[in-house]
């Protein structure tokens, strides 16, 4: 094997490898995550997309060279030349070997690597889902403790209400009751006055008649003192 096939072949262990860990069940997206925000990541970013591009076209080149590999020894011509001299088909068939070894060693390097992309964006995301869900959540546990309060503090007041028309109610009955006494006693009092004033015309009228008839008596008396002395006056 040349080196760089070693090398790609390396790289798709490494692949592999890398694969494996990042779907343990027991390592959560959020240790990812916080793997992938250490500082040596943050570092790489701004490389990360070129470098990605770049295995790509490589992987894409070394792919391509080992198709065309696997075309060249598979093809009529030379398996006519191999069946001819048989030193020659066994060297033809070790070379179709490593082509499709090489094919196989490279495409599956292109597959994981686009998929180890994949893993690593879709662990972010679910990290950042789980957040998003997690902060949702506190609020909707927040907006029901707050609901609950309003129910709370609506049926208070609803309590409160219902006692305060209660209150008024029997307040109400009892103002009711007061007037009605009220009104009853007025009307005794006027009752009362209208028997009063009735009485007071009625001594008012005796009072007129006596001054009447004491003048009347004081007239007569008048008279008879003023009778009594011509009668003394004549005896003398």
């Amino acid at each position: 094997m040349t080196l760089q096939w070693t090398a790609v072949a390396l790289f798709l262990y490494a692949e592999i490898a890398a694969n494996l860990i990042l779907c343990f069940p027991f390592i959560s997206a959020k240790r990812w995550r916080l793997v992938f925000s250490w500082r040596i990541w943050n570092w790489l970013s701004p490389y990360w997309n070129k470098c990605f591009f770049t295995m790509i076209m490589v992987l894409i080149v070394l792919f391509l060279d080992a198709l065309r590999e696997v075309n060249k020894y598979s093809g009529p011509e030379s398996m006519q030349e191999a069946k001819v001299n048989t030193n020659l088909f066994d060297h033809l068939h070790m070379k179709l070997f490593r082509a499709q070894r090489n094919l196989y060693i490279s495409g599956f390097s292109l597959f994981l690597w686009l998929i180890m992309r994949r893993v690593v964006t879709l662990l972010n995301q679910v990290a950042a889902t789980s957040e998003d869900s997690a902060s949702l959540q506190a609020q909707l546990e927040g907006a029901v403790r707050a609901a609950k309060k309003h129910q709370e503090d609506n049926v208070t007041l609803k309590r409160t209400l219902l006692e305060g028309e209660k209150s008024m109610s029997e307040d109400k009955h009892q103002l009711k009751a007061e007037v009605e006494c009220l009104t009853a006693k007025l009307k005794e009092a006027e009752a009362a006055a209208r028997k009063s004033e009735a009485e007071v015309e009625a001594m008012t009228r005796q009072a007129k008649g006596l001054a009447k008839e004491y003048d009347r008596l004081l007239n007569e008396h008048n008279r008879l003192q003023n009778v009594q002395s011509a009668a003394e006056k004549k005896g003398q």
